[in-house]
């Protein structure tokens, strides 16, 4: 049934714009999206959680948008940009490090980032914790940050945070113009995260949920600090990311968008409320632009029966190949150049 509406709404909105562009043409928030039942449902969903007359109408304090990160915002194959990170970080630390020094570690430190799929979670803890650690939040954010300057991504050769998805930044570009406020809500660390997402995504350090370490406040030379300790304090996947939510914003999403099981608890919880929702998964089926995968990786893995769930409770499954034009914004920018 939700589906013949958004069809039948998706006619309405392209006659209506045919007939309303002939005298006042307004340009196309979504540009990076084909026309088509999913991006006919964002817009339906944000003219009618707009529109005061509309029994969808959503004030604006409950206009909250949830974004997963990692295969939902940018590249997470073949390894998290978290985890190249990690393994650059190790490398350069371990040998300083006697302590640190056993066989797993040295495995991990010469092995390729891309072998990421291969750890036990065990091994990716303890490598996390041990190269997270021992620096207050401020240096950890300059570590990042000077990191990101220089990394390339192993198959695009490009900064990762160039492989970040256009179509996406236009939704959320679109949300925040229409009274919603946008949260990143990530299994990655927290502190990684906000370490560019102001950035990147428009989106303030407060609005980021994700996993995080525990801290100590000391002080460095007389001045206070906030040191990372090699401690987790929260793990932000699965039934941790509607947790997490209502601890830091204490409301529901109304729209929330994720790409994997890790997501499924989020989508769960944003259909859960009240009121009008929308819950959508990016499906990588683009191996020539960006990667097809699903059932079978262990890095964003999107099972049958998430893809079950999906269709069981009218959730928009977005197809990479299909719906998008453009999947990063530097392709946007080529194509203009070839016009």
């Amino acid at each position: 049934m939700r589906r013949l509406f958004q069809y039948l709404f998706s006619v309405f909105y392209i006659l209506t714009a045919c007939v309303w562009g002939e005298t006042n043409p307004t340009p196309d928030p979504l540009p990076s999206w084909n026309a088509g039942p999913t991006k006919t449902a964002i817009l339906r969903f944000v003219q009618n959680a707009t529109d005061h007359n509309s029994k969808d109408y959503i004030p604006p304090d409950e206009r909250i948008a949830a974004f997963d990160q990692d295969g939902t915002l940018w590249v997470e194959q073949p390894a998290y940009t978290q985890w190249y990170f990690t393994v650059d970080r190790l490398k350069a630390l371990a040998p300083t490090q006697p302590s640190w020094w056993n066989q797993r570690i040295a495995t991990l430190a010469k092995s390729s980032p891309d072998d990421f799929s291969k750890l036990s979670r065990e091994d990716i803890e303890v490598v996390i914790s041990k190269t997270h650690s021992g620096m207050s939040v401020e240096a950890f954010h300059q570590f990042v940050q000077e990191w990101l300057n220089k990394a390339l991504h192993p198959r695009f050769k490009r900064p990762y945070t160039q492989l970040i998805y256009q179509p996406m930044l236009e939704v959320m570009q679109f949300l925040r113009n229409n009274g919603f406020k946008t949260y990143i809500v990530s299994g990655g660390g927290q502190e990684f995260v906000r370490s560019y997402a102001s950035t990147v995504y428009g989106v303030p350090p407060e609005h980021i949920i994700g996993t995080a370490d525990k801290v100590k406040y000391d002080y460095n030379h007389g001045q206070p600090i906030l040191m990372k300790l090699p401690q987790l304090l929260y793990f932000d996947d699965k039934e941790g990311k509607p947790e997490g939510i209502n601890l830091i914003i204490g409301r529901r999403p109304v729209i929330t968008f994720g790409n994997s099981d890790g997501d499924r608890q989020m989508l769960e919880w944003t259909q859960g409320g009240k009121g009008a929702s929308l819950e959508l998964l990016v499906h990588h089926d683009d191996a020539q632009r960006e990667y097809a995968y699903g059932p079978n990786s262990k890095i964003g893995t999107f099972s049958d029966a998430l893809m079950t769930e999906a269709k069981k409770n009218d959730w928009i499954v977005i197809s990479m190949k299909d719906d998008w034009n453009v999947i990063f914004p530097w392709q946007k920018k080529d194509a203009n150049t070839q016009r």
